[in-house]
């Protein structure tokens, strides 16, 4: 059954758009109106119930229906070949923004932005000066039309990876382990800065890494965790959406710490650790105000980071020791410094 907990309460959500507006577009000059919007919203193949990431962007795109009052409409694809459909149909119907949901939209966003470019569009987790809408060597200029919605998840995940390896120690071993989906920019950063933070607070820390190469089927991931527990894992981080759930039952049936992604996924039991979130559902929401007030613009990034609270450390296990908290925590303002430089690749 789908959590109907929302990633962000009205006012922390609301406390975010103050924040980061200006990355978004800016404010709209008192004098000018407020446009109709219609917003639309395209899956990946993990499709919207994956628990995860996509259910993250459908629950942002319902917040801007619900509080901006926009008219929105959420397409789910079945398989990659969707994707141009998708995104064309909701274009012709006037959606405007429409908003592709993840890095595997990418060469889909950019074929139908230039074919309608009088439309606006947006993606989740990719940036529009990287191919395929930038590319100098080929001549090929960003789209003008089209915004990226990027995380530096890298930054969160240092943290969490601080706090896995404490664990880890505390219960008397120092192996971890992450279970990708694919070996894509947008997993990998996750897990890159998972290892290092982790072996930065606890030296010697061994970190295994899988890739399922899938991010729906739950046996995959949980087949790969098992392996790693067996290996000797005591905190089983999954990055890889729906399927990742397999493999925090995994650590579940094995009396392991899990560590949830994108959404705060303390809600499937006692095991979660805490969770990598990735504030997707507020990516959504100011995409949609920025459409309402007249002030979306292509052509540019917008980036959420642990200083504008677009990443986060989510919910913390009470079982968790307030010294291991404090310690982890310490990490944050040196993150957001800039003196702690977390990878963002394997």
């Amino acid at each position: 059954m789908l959590s109907k907990k929302r990633l962000l309460p009205l006012a922390v959500a609301v406390a975010l758009v103050g924040v980061v507006a200006a990355i978004l577009g800016g404010t709209a000059p008192a004098a000018q109106k407020a446009t109709t919007a219609k917003v639309g919203l395209v899956s990946d193949v993990g499709r919207f119930n994956d628990r995860s990431f996509n259910q993250s962007a459908l629950e942002g795109l319902q917040r801007s229906k619900r509080i901006l009052k926009v008219q929105t409409r959420a397409v789910e694809s079945r398989a990659a070949s969707d994707y141009i459909a998708n995104l064309a149909s909701l274009s012709r119907g006037g959606y405007n923004p429409t908003i592709g949901v993840g890095f595997l939209l990418a060469d889909a966003v950019n074929t139908v932005a230039r074919q309608f470019p009088n439309g606006r569009f947006a993606i989740i987790d990719y940036s529009v000066k990287a191919p395929p809408f930038t590319d100098a060597s080929k001549g090929v200029a960003t789209p003008r039309n089209v915004r990226g919605l990027t995380f530096n998840t890298n930054e969160n995940s240092y943290m969490i990876g601080c706090l896995a390896a404490l664990m880890a120690r505390r219960a008397g071993g120092n192996t971890i382990s992450a279970v990708g989906g694919l070996n894509i920019p947008t997993v990998s950063i996750f897990i890159a800065a998972y290892r290092a933070g982790a072996q930065r607070c606890v030296r010697g820390t061994q970190v295994l890494i899988a890739f399922s190469q899938d991010f729906v089927a739950q046996d995959k991931c949980k087949e790969i965790a098992l392996n790693q527990i067996a290996a000797g894992s005591r905190v089983v981080f999954q990055v890889a959406g729906g399927c990742g759930l397999g493999a925090l039952d995994a650590a579940r049936e094995r009396g392991r710490w899990g560590i949830g992604v994108d959404k705060d996924q303390s809600n499937l039991g006692a095991h979660i650790l805490t969770s990598a979130v990735k504030r997707v559902d507020t990516s959504v929401f100011l995409t949609a105000r920025a459409a309402k007030n007249g002030t979306f613009r292509g052509g540019v990034d917008a980036v959420f980071n642990l200083k504008n609270g677009g990443v986060a450390v989510g919910k913390i296990s009470p079982r968790v020791p307030k010294a291991f908290i404090t310690q982890m925590n310490k990490l944050k303002p040196l993150i957001i410094s800039g003196k702690i430089k977390p990878p963002k690749s394997l």
